[in-house]
């Protein structure tokens, strides 16, 4: 062995190929560390040439506007304050100034592009060049910076979006830093958009914002989902939903659906623990999520039954597990517990919440949105496609009504009803939950009076040649078929009452089913 050692040390090829690899290795390593040192001193040369807050400098000129036109947004929030609270602007350390400052020489292009390049290395490399330049250039819009907006804010940033526009009126509060994504102790009692805005821009100083501080109304839709500015592209790639509140929640979700903009729900992350039951998919195909429930209660009740892909949870309660906290007695008591809202219609209950939960849900929006702006191949849960069910069901009413108007001695040839199938369909799944409310099978469904008439089936002929009957949706209710014939023969047509044909508990939870419908009339 050792004599192969020393012929193959006395060759001279393998010395020369020896000698080859050891310079390229050399090469290489003071390539790469040079490389490094570079950064570095770029890195370091961008920070020492921020000038200090006591000088001017043109960057801080350019910006001048666009910061004051911030600041006044601010303050005139704080004249018109409703919401029980001054308002102010965070109150800035030395460090959060020079990230400020840094900020604004990034986005007036004084940043250099191979920093940013690095920072987003792992990104580009993952998307690929095109995929990447969509994301780079996108425009997202954020409703809502609480523990899910906050997160999905946070993560669409890092990940390379530059323009983010940030949408509400809340302030950081102590109990919520247990679920923010970037707010601290020195955030509480100050805007969440421009905590978010402050805080972010020490990570990602090139991206820009645009924030407003105020609760989202379709009547100032216009303003905040208007284009980013001009020569700087069209209206939002994509909006992210991430309100707490119904009434809020269904507007933004109708006005996009209505305008073609393209829009992401995310339900309740309340009162849940378990990540792995966390889905995104059609709003149709939500389950086990009392606001995604709500909230297609409404939106159905708007024409929109599907076409929005939402969040959700299908974790189901259960002993033991979190609920919605109770108010005190004596808060119902004092009068109406509306009032102890930060706005009107707003919650005023606890909702307990798990911090890990909402930042689950925001990086699954996130990662969503990312996806759907790059073209990346990835799926989501379709809706139910339910549509023969619903003809069938509004076919098997037909029949019902028109066998009744001939038990009541009346020719119903023509007959129509005051019905769609999109009622069916809000019917079937909203109110009654996709199943009969008898004895709760969720196959061969159909829906059937609850009661006969009082004043018995009369058919209504104020045109010549129509013939319809009155019919509100809260006097039908959700069986199987075998069901609703054996209701048809025995309580509307055989005059039994439902005290004697049900159990209680059936007859209590139709009643109630039906108390939700009339409510919910008043959203049609």
């Amino acid at each position: 062995m050792s004599s192969w050692l020393e012929r193959q040390a006395s060759n001279h090829q393998v010395q020369l190929a020896a000698t080859a690899i050891l310079s390229g290795a050399v090469v290489a390593g003071a390539i790469f560390g040079t490389q490094a040192i570079r950064r570095k001193e770029a890195v370091e040369e961008l920070k020492a040439s921020i000038p200090e807050l006591s000088e001017d400098h043109k960057a801080d000129l350019v910006c001048l506007k666009a910061q004051h036109k911030t600041r006044s947004r601010l303050m005139a929030s704080v004249k018109l304050n409703e919401f029980g609270a001054p308002e102010r602007l965070p109150a800035s350390s030395r460090e959060d100034e020079r990230a400020a400052a840094l900020a604004r020489r990034a986005q007036q292009g004084d940043y250099d592009d191979d920093l940013i390049d690095e920072q987003l290395t792992r990104t580009a490399s993952f998307l690929g060049s095109e995929r990447f330049t969509h994301l780079r250039r996108a425009f997202v819009v954020i409703v809502g910076l609480g523990g899910v907006g906050s997160h999905c804010t946070s993560a669409l940033a890092r990940s390379g979006v530059s323009k983010i526009r940030l949408i509400d009126f809340d302030q950081v509060t102590l109990s919520s830093l247990n679920r923010h994504a970037v707010a601290t102790l020195a955030d509480v009692g100050t805007p969440k958009v421009e905590c978010v805005r402050k805080r972010l821009q020490a990570v990602v100083p090139w991206v820009k914002w645009d924030c407003y501080n105020e609760v989202w109304k379709e009547s100032r839709a216009e303003v905040l989902l208007q284009p980013w500015g001009k020569g700087e592209g069209g209206r939002p790639d994509y909006v992210v939903d991430a309100i707490d509140n119904i009434d809020s929640k269904v507007a933004l979700l109708q006005y996009c659906h209505e305008h073609g903009i393209k829009v992401v729900s995310s339900m309740g992350a309340g009162c849940k623990s378990d990540p792995t039951r966390i889905f995104i998919g059609d709003i149709s195909a939500s389950v086990e999520d009392p606001l995604s429930r709500v909230t297609r209660r409404r939106l159905r009740a708007t024409g929109i039954s599907e076409g929005i892909p939402v969040v959700y949870s299908t974790e189901k309660p259960g002993p033991g597990k979190a609920q919605l906290l109770p108010l005190p007695d004596e808060e119902f008591q004092k009068g109406q517990v509306n009032e102890l809202s930060v706005l009107p219609d707003f919650r005023a209950r606890i909702l307990p919440v798990f911090g890990t939960m909402p930042a689950v849900f925001g990086y699954t929006v996130a990662n969503f949105v990312a996806m759907e702006i790059t073209g990346y191949p990835h799926d989501i849960i379709a809706g139910k496609a339910r549509e023969k069910l619903y003809d069938a069901v509004l076919s098997n009413l037909q029949g019902s009504e028109e066998r009744m108007a001939r038990h009541e001695g009346q020719d119903p040839s023509g007959l129509k009803l005051p019905v769609r199938k999109e009622d069916v369909g809000y019917l079937t799944e909203e109110v009654y939950r996709g199943k009969s409310a008898i004895s709760s099978l969720p196959t061969r469904l159909a829906l059937v009076r609850w009661k006969a008439p009082a004043k018995g089936w009369k058919i209504v002929e104020d045109w010549e040649g129509q013939k319809s009957v009155k019919l509100a949706l809260d006097e039908l209710v959700c069986m199987t078929k075998e069901e609703a014939a054996a209701h048809e023969k025995y309580v509307l047509k055989g005059g039994k009452k439902l005290e004697e044909m049900y159990s209680e508990d059936v007859v209590r939870l139709v009643e109630k089913r039906r108390d939700e419908e009339r409510y919910y009339q008043r959203y049609r």
